[in-house]
Protein backbone atom coordinates (compact mmCIF):
# COMPACT_ATOMS: atom_id res chain seq x y z
CA UNK A 1 0.00 0.00 0.00
CA UNK A 2 1.43 3.38 -0.99
CA UNK A 3 1.80 6.16 1.53
CA UNK A 4 -0.13 9.38 1.14
CA UNK A 5 2.01 11.83 -0.86
CA UNK A 6 2.81 15.26 0.42
CA UNK A 7 3.17 14.70 4.16
CA UNK A 8 5.95 16.50 5.96
CA UNK A 9 9.27 14.94 6.86
CA UNK A 10 12.05 15.97 9.21
CA UNK A 11 11.49 18.75 11.75
CA UNK A 12 8.69 20.12 9.60
CA UNK A 13 6.66 17.05 10.45
CA UNK A 14 7.58 16.88 14.14
CA UNK A 15 8.08 20.11 16.04
CA UNK A 16 9.77 18.13 18.83
CA UNK A 17 12.51 16.81 16.52
CA UNK A 18 16.07 17.78 17.34
CA UNK A 19 17.00 20.51 14.82
CA UNK A 20 20.63 19.46 15.05
CA UNK A 21 19.72 16.15 13.41
CA UNK A 22 19.21 17.73 10.00
CA UNK A 23 16.68 16.63 7.42
CA UNK A 24 16.15 12.95 6.65
CA UNK A 25 17.65 12.56 3.17
CA UNK A 26 15.98 9.20 2.54
CA UNK A 27 12.59 10.57 3.51
CA UNK A 28 13.20 13.63 1.34
CA UNK A 29 14.04 11.42 -1.67
CA UNK A 30 10.98 9.25 -1.06
CA UNK A 31 8.58 12.17 -0.77
CA UNK A 32 10.05 14.02 -3.73
CA UNK A 33 9.57 11.04 -6.05
CA UNK A 34 6.05 10.42 -4.77
CA UNK A 35 4.95 14.01 -5.27
CA UNK A 36 6.47 14.19 -8.77
CA UNK A 37 4.74 10.93 -9.72
CA UNK A 38 1.44 12.11 -8.24
CA UNK A 39 1.23 15.13 -10.52
CA UNK A 40 1.35 13.06 -13.73
CA UNK A 41 -1.62 11.35 -15.36
CA UNK A 42 -1.32 8.36 -17.72
CA UNK A 43 -2.47 10.46 -20.66
CA UNK A 44 0.26 13.01 -19.88
CA UNK A 45 2.94 10.46 -20.73
CA UNK A 46 1.21 8.55 -23.52
CA UNK A 47 -0.11 5.66 -21.45
CA UNK A 48 -3.70 4.40 -21.75
CA UNK A 49 -6.08 5.23 -18.95
CA UNK A 50 -8.70 2.52 -18.63
CA UNK A 51 -10.65 4.44 -16.03
CA UNK A 52 -9.81 2.02 -13.25
CA UNK A 53 -10.15 3.31 -9.74
CA UNK A 54 -6.85 4.66 -8.47
CA UNK A 55 -6.17 4.75 -4.75
CA UNK A 56 -3.61 7.53 -5.17
CA UNK A 57 -3.38 10.38 -7.69
CA UNK A 58 -1.01 10.21 -10.62
CA UNK A 59 0.97 7.36 -12.13
CA UNK A 60 1.39 4.02 -10.44
CA UNK A 61 4.88 2.82 -9.59
CA UNK A 62 4.73 0.13 -12.24
CA UNK A 63 3.76 2.68 -14.86
CA UNK A 64 6.64 4.96 -13.95
CA UNK A 65 9.06 2.01 -13.90
CA UNK A 66 7.86 1.02 -17.37
CA UNK A 67 8.47 4.53 -18.71
CA UNK A 68 11.94 4.69 -17.14
CA UNK A 69 12.93 1.21 -18.32
CA UNK A 70 13.68 -0.18 -14.86
CA UNK A 71 12.12 -2.97 -12.85
CA UNK A 72 9.24 -2.19 -10.51
CA UNK A 73 11.23 -3.60 -7.59
CA UNK A 74 14.20 -1.37 -8.40
CA UNK A 75 12.08 1.76 -8.66
CA UNK A 76 10.18 0.86 -5.48
CA UNK A 77 13.44 0.62 -3.53
CA UNK A 78 14.47 4.01 -4.86
CA UNK A 79 11.14 5.60 -3.96
CA UNK A 80 11.46 4.14 -0.50
CA UNK A 81 14.57 6.25 -0.12
CA UNK A 82 17.22 3.68 -0.97
CA UNK A 83 19.30 5.51 -3.55
CA UNK A 84 22.57 3.71 -2.84
CA UNK A 85 24.50 2.67 -5.95
CA UNK A 86 21.92 4.17 -8.31
CA UNK A 87 23.58 5.21 -11.54
CA UNK A 88 23.41 8.61 -13.19
CA UNK A 89 21.89 6.92 -16.25
CA UNK A 90 19.00 5.51 -14.23
CA UNK A 91 18.39 8.87 -12.56
CA UNK A 92 18.36 10.50 -15.99
CA UNK A 93 15.79 7.97 -17.22
CA UNK A 94 13.58 8.52 -14.17
CA UNK A 95 13.89 12.29 -14.56
CA UNK A 96 12.76 12.03 -18.17
CA UNK A 97 9.86 9.76 -17.24
CA UNK A 98 8.76 12.19 -14.53
CA UNK A 99 9.27 15.15 -16.86
CA UNK A 100 11.42 16.92 -14.32
CA UNK A 101 12.72 20.43 -14.87
CA UNK A 102 16.47 21.03 -14.78
CA UNK A 103 16.20 22.18 -11.16
CA UNK A 104 14.15 19.12 -10.21
CA UNK A 105 16.60 16.83 -11.99
CA UNK A 106 19.48 18.38 -10.04
CA UNK A 107 17.52 18.05 -6.81
CA UNK A 108 16.86 14.36 -7.48
CA UNK A 109 20.56 13.79 -8.08
CA UNK A 110 21.50 15.62 -4.87
CA UNK A 111 19.11 13.46 -2.85
CA UNK A 112 20.01 10.13 -4.44
CA UNK A 113 23.77 10.71 -4.74
CA UNK A 114 24.65 13.31 -2.10
CA UNK A 115 28.03 15.02 -2.15
CA UNK A 116 30.12 15.05 0.98
CA UNK A 117 30.49 18.46 2.62
CA UNK A 118 32.81 19.55 5.36
CA UNK A 119 31.04 19.38 8.71
CA UNK A 120 32.14 22.87 9.71
CA UNK A 121 30.85 24.49 6.52
CA UNK A 122 27.21 24.21 7.59
CA UNK A 123 27.69 26.20 10.80
CA UNK A 124 30.34 28.65 9.61
CA UNK A 125 29.14 32.26 9.27
CA UNK A 126 29.06 33.31 5.63
CA UNK A 127 31.28 36.20 4.65
CA UNK A 128 30.88 38.57 1.70
CA UNK A 129 34.13 39.57 0.00
CA UNK A 130 34.98 43.27 0.54
CA UNK A 131 35.16 43.88 -3.21
CA UNK A 132 31.55 42.73 -3.54
CA UNK A 133 30.46 45.19 -0.85
CA UNK A 134 32.25 47.90 -2.81
CA UNK A 135 30.41 46.77 -5.94
CA UNK A 136 27.05 47.05 -4.18
CA UNK A 137 27.86 50.56 -2.97
CA UNK A 138 28.85 51.61 -6.48
CA UNK A 139 25.55 50.57 -8.05
CA UNK A 140 23.50 53.78 -8.17
CA UNK A 141 19.74 53.79 -8.59
CA UNK A 142 19.44 49.98 -8.66
CA UNK A 143 18.35 47.98 -5.59
CA UNK A 144 20.87 45.16 -5.18
CA UNK A 145 21.74 42.67 -2.48
CA UNK A 146 23.63 39.41 -1.92
CA UNK A 147 21.99 36.30 -0.54
CA UNK A 148 23.65 33.18 0.78
CA UNK A 149 22.60 29.80 2.10
CA UNK A 150 19.11 29.34 3.60
CA UNK A 151 17.90 32.57 1.91
CA UNK A 152 20.04 34.69 4.27
CA UNK A 153 20.50 38.34 3.26
CA UNK A 154 24.21 39.05 3.64
CA UNK A 155 24.83 42.50 2.12
CA UNK A 156 22.87 45.23 0.33
CA UNK A 157 23.12 48.75 -1.03
CA UNK A 158 21.27 51.92 -0.08
CA UNK A 159 18.64 51.50 -2.80
CA UNK A 160 17.77 48.01 -1.56
CA UNK A 161 17.28 49.48 1.92
CA UNK A 162 15.06 52.23 0.47
CA UNK A 163 12.88 49.71 -1.36
CA UNK A 164 12.80 46.73 1.01
CA UNK A 165 13.54 48.35 4.37
CA UNK A 166 16.79 48.84 6.24
CA UNK A 167 17.84 45.34 7.19
CA UNK A 168 20.63 46.82 9.33
CA UNK A 169 17.91 47.53 11.90
CA UNK A 170 17.28 43.79 12.26
CA UNK A 171 19.30 41.21 14.21
CA UNK A 172 21.52 39.19 11.88
CA UNK A 173 19.39 36.05 12.34
CA UNK A 174 16.29 37.90 11.12
CA UNK A 175 17.94 39.00 7.87
CA UNK A 176 16.48 36.04 6.08
CA UNK A 177 13.95 36.12 3.26
CA UNK A 178 11.98 33.14 4.54
CA UNK A 179 11.54 34.69 7.99
CA UNK A 180 10.65 38.08 6.51
CA UNK A 181 8.08 36.73 4.05
CA UNK A 182 6.33 34.29 6.37
CA UNK A 183 6.68 35.91 9.79
CA UNK A 184 6.46 39.68 9.13
CA UNK A 185 3.02 40.89 7.99
CA UNK A 186 4.46 44.06 6.40
CA UNK A 187 6.13 41.96 3.71
CA UNK A 188 2.77 40.48 2.82
CA UNK A 189 1.77 44.04 1.97
CA UNK A 190 5.05 44.86 0.24
CA UNK A 191 4.80 42.08 -2.37
CA UNK A 192 1.71 42.45 -4.57
CA UNK A 193 1.95 38.76 -5.57
CA UNK A 194 2.87 37.56 -2.10
CA UNK A 195 1.78 33.98 -2.82
CA UNK A 196 4.29 33.69 -5.66
CA UNK A 197 7.08 35.18 -3.57
CA UNK A 198 6.32 32.75 -0.75
CA UNK A 199 6.26 29.79 -3.14
CA UNK A 200 9.59 30.81 -4.65
CA UNK A 201 11.28 31.15 -1.27
CA UNK A 202 10.19 27.67 -0.19
CA UNK A 203 11.32 26.20 -3.52
CA UNK A 204 14.76 27.79 -3.05
CA UNK A 205 15.00 26.34 0.46
CA UNK A 206 14.09 22.89 -0.89
CA UNK A 207 16.97 23.10 -3.37
CA UNK A 208 19.28 24.08 -0.52
CA UNK A 209 18.01 21.21 1.60
CA UNK A 210 18.74 18.75 -1.22
CA UNK A 211 22.34 19.96 -1.40
CA UNK A 212 22.84 20.19 2.37
CA UNK A 213 20.42 17.81 4.16
CA UNK A 214 22.72 17.69 7.21
CA UNK A 215 22.73 21.46 7.76
CA UNK A 216 21.45 21.97 11.34
CA UNK A 217 20.74 25.68 10.81
CA UNK A 218 18.58 24.96 7.78
CA UNK A 219 16.78 22.21 9.67
CA UNK A 220 16.13 24.59 12.57
CA UNK A 221 14.81 27.25 10.18
CA UNK A 222 12.42 24.78 8.54
CA UNK A 223 11.26 23.59 11.95
CA UNK A 224 10.64 27.13 13.21
CA UNK A 225 8.71 28.22 10.12
CA UNK A 226 6.67 25.02 10.09
CA UNK A 227 5.53 25.68 13.63
CA UNK A 228 4.81 29.38 13.12
CA UNK A 229 3.33 29.49 9.59
CA UNK A 230 0.56 27.33 8.17
CA UNK A 231 1.34 28.63 4.67
CA UNK A 232 4.95 27.52 4.99
CA UNK A 233 3.89 24.03 6.12
CA UNK A 234 1.60 23.69 3.11
CA UNK A 235 4.21 24.85 0.61
CA UNK A 236 7.00 22.78 2.18
CA UNK A 237 4.86 19.66 1.78
CA UNK A 238 4.63 20.14 -2.00
CA UNK A 239 8.37 19.39 -2.41
CA UNK A 240 8.60 21.90 -5.26
CA UNK A 241 12.12 23.08 -6.09
CA UNK A 242 13.40 26.04 -8.06
CA UNK A 243 16.64 27.82 -8.89
CA UNK A 244 16.99 31.58 -8.55
CA UNK A 245 16.69 33.11 -12.00
CA UNK A 246 14.95 36.24 -13.33
CA UNK A 247 11.49 37.72 -13.65
CA UNK A 248 9.26 40.61 -12.64
CA UNK A 249 8.22 41.67 -9.15
CA UNK A 250 5.46 44.11 -8.28
CA UNK A 251 5.91 45.94 -5.00
CA UNK A 252 3.65 48.21 -3.00
CA UNK A 253 6.04 50.76 -1.49
CA UNK A 254 4.84 52.89 1.47
CA UNK A 255 6.25 56.10 -0.06
CA UNK A 256 6.03 55.87 -3.85
CA UNK A 257 3.24 53.35 -4.35
CA UNK A 258 3.37 50.43 -6.76
CA UNK A 259 6.67 49.50 -8.41
CA UNK A 260 7.12 47.07 -11.29
CA UNK A 261 10.74 45.89 -11.31
CA UNK A 262 12.66 43.35 -13.34
CA UNK A 263 15.00 41.22 -11.26
CA UNK A 264 18.07 39.23 -12.26
CA UNK A 265 19.97 36.65 -10.21
CA UNK A 266 23.70 36.13 -10.70
CA UNK A 267 25.23 33.08 -9.03
CA UNK A 268 28.73 33.92 -7.84
CA UNK A 269 31.42 31.52 -9.01
CA UNK A 270 33.69 31.79 -5.99
CA UNK A 271 32.42 28.62 -4.31
CA UNK A 272 30.38 30.48 -1.68
CA UNK A 273 26.90 29.56 -3.01
CA UNK A 274 26.06 33.28 -2.86
CA UNK A 275 23.98 35.18 -5.41
CA UNK A 276 23.80 38.82 -6.44
CA UNK A 277 20.21 39.98 -6.99
CA UNK A 278 19.44 43.22 -8.81
CA UNK A 279 16.16 45.02 -9.53
CA UNK A 280 15.73 47.52 -12.35
CA UNK A 281 12.86 49.31 -14.04
CA UNK A 282 11.94 49.95 -17.65
CA UNK A 283 13.50 53.25 -18.82
CA UNK A 284 11.01 56.11 -18.75
CA UNK A 285 8.42 54.12 -16.80
CA UNK A 286 6.63 55.36 -13.65
CA UNK A 287 8.68 52.83 -11.69
CA UNK A 288 11.91 54.35 -13.03
CA UNK A 289 10.73 57.77 -11.90
CA UNK A 290 9.82 56.36 -8.49
CA UNK A 291 13.27 54.80 -8.07
CA UNK A 292 14.93 58.11 -8.98
CA UNK A 293 12.75 59.81 -6.40
CA UNK A 294 13.77 57.29 -3.72
CA UNK A 295 17.42 57.73 -4.67
CA UNK A 296 17.14 61.53 -4.35
CA UNK A 297 15.66 61.19 -0.88
CA UNK A 298 18.63 59.14 0.29
CA UNK A 299 18.54 58.37 4.03
CA UNK A 300 14.98 59.71 4.34
CA UNK A 301 13.78 57.04 1.90
CA UNK A 302 15.68 54.38 3.84
CA UNK A 303 14.02 55.39 7.08
CA UNK A 304 10.60 55.31 5.42
CA UNK A 305 11.34 51.96 3.80
CA UNK A 306 12.24 50.57 7.20
CA UNK A 307 8.53 50.46 7.97
CA UNK A 308 8.43 47.31 5.82
CA UNK A 309 10.87 45.52 8.12
CA UNK A 310 9.59 46.95 11.39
Amino acid sequence: MEERPGHLTGPAADSTADPRAGLDRRAELSEFLRTRRARLKPEDVGLPDYGRHRRVPGLRREELAQLAGVSVAYYTRLEQGNGRNVSAEVLDAIARALRLSDAEHAHLTHLAKPKKHKKKSATRTEQVRPVLRQLLDSIDGVPAYITGRRSDILAWNAMAAAVFGDWAELPAQERNWARLVFLRPAYRELFVEWDQKASDIVAFLRMDAGCHPDDPRLSALVGELSVKSEEFRRLWATHDVKEKSYGVKRLRHPLVGELTLNFESFRLTDGTEQSLITYHSEPGSPSAQALRLLASWGADATRAGTSASA
